[in-house]
């Protein structure tokens, strides 16, 4: 395993901030996992805990890294099995996410077409609980590989045991109340935040297959097309073309997608609301409370468009914060939370709701 020296991370996140890890090892194979946790043994008990990077598409650097960087690099797909109820898949922690869902879709295992065109890797995918038009990880989650990087211990984990939450999972805290039957030192009752490192991740994509076609901007793509019935690549093409005339390619303009989470409130709090902004954009939820477009709220404190240094508001989604610099004179972390933390502020001013950024900040 080599350890890699001040290494220059701007390609490594895809706000393309100018930052550098000051000590950097990459996963390709199972050797270099195994390496990886003996260097962390002979090493002893380091003040800080390894920062585990995948796609780098949900973490806003405002530093240089000081903890070892770990990048997760295994690639692999495969199909695991085939029952009456489910095609159950399996891809490694450093595949890339859209390519995964184009790969199911080819080879005739749908349920994953909602969840299109997101940016970053497998791995992250269950940390963050994604979701999109309807569909979240935990729908069609079955259960992952990990490896404890305190104690060397491998486990598997089902989704409950991940704690799955509104972009939440047991991967986002320090202390959790129980994960139940982890075959490692994790089941006893401690978080995996900065712990545990995600080897592979496998999906149940169950049959029969049903579009899921909630969302206003899926109905009107229906509609346009006039089918009845779509078919789930049908719904994937749909899927790209909204988030492309929507979101910025982080190819081309630096960004995490979307920066804030949408907040619940409760029935009272969303009629209060209403009364003073009749148009906010609102969705009842199954446990009764109320989910608010944070898009909206963000755009009509009249952030649409403006900037704050080179972190600007995306002119398209009042969501997005993007980065407005040139390759040489990049946005820095820095700018990036003095403009979330101003949209937070006019938000709570204005509403009485505080945002909460959906990156993890470094």
């Amino acid at each position: 395993m080599i350890i890699e020296q001040q290494v220059a991370l701007q390609n490594s996140n895809s706000f393309g901030i100018m930052a550098r890890a000051q000590r950097l090892v990459r996963l390709h194979e199972a050797a270099d996992v195994t390496a990886l946790l003996a260097h962390l043994r002979s090493s002893g008990a380091p003040p800080n805990k390894p920062f585990i990077l995948g796609g780098g598409s949900n973490i806003v650097l405002t530093g240089d890294v000081k903890p070892l960087v770990v990048k997760v690099e295994l690639k692999g797909r495969r199909l695991v099995e085939e029952t009456p109820k489910a095609w159950v898949v399996e891809a490694a922690a450093g595949e890339n996410w859209h390519d995964l869902v184009t790969w199911t879709l080819h080879n005739g295992y749908p349920g994953l077409e909602n969840l299109a065109l997101i940016p970053g890797s497998v791995g992250a995918s269950p940390v963050q609980n994604i979701g999109a038009y309807g569909v979240e990880l935990q729908d069609r989650f079955d259960s992952l590989d990990a490896v404890d990087l305190q104690t060397g211990q491998f486990f598997t984990l089902t989704a409950a045991q991940c704690a799955f939450g509104y972009r939440d999972s047991v991967f986002k805290h320090t202390s959790v109340a129980n994960l139940g039957n982890a075959t490692s030192s994790s089941g006893s009752g401690f978080g995996l935040a900065g712990r545990a490192l995600i080897l592979a991740v496998r999906f149940a994509l169950p049959k029969p297959w049903k579009p899921v076609l909630g969302y206003a901007d899926l109905e009107k793509k229906q509609l346009q097309s006039q089918t009845t019935s779509p078919t789930a690549w049908q719904i994937y093409q749909w899927v790209c073309e909204i988030r492309r005339a929507k979101l910025p390619d982080p190819a081309l303009l630096g960004n995490a997608g979307s920066f804030f989470k949408n907040p619940t409130v409760t029935p009272e709090q969303c009629a209060d609301i209403i009364a003073r902004e009749p148009k906010v954009v609102h969705y009842p939820m199954l446990n009764g409370s109320v989910k608010l477009a944070a898009g909206w709220l963000i755009d009509a404190c009249g952030w649409r468009g403006k900037s704050v240094g080179n972190a600007g508001v995306y002119e398209k989604q009042a969501l997005v914060l993007v980065n407005r610099g040139g390759p040489a004179d990049p946005v820095t972390g820095g700018e990036v939370m003095t403009l979330a933390k101003a949209i937070q502020t006019s938000v709570y001013e204005r509403f009485g709701i505080m945002l909460e950024h959906e990156p993890v900040v470094i």
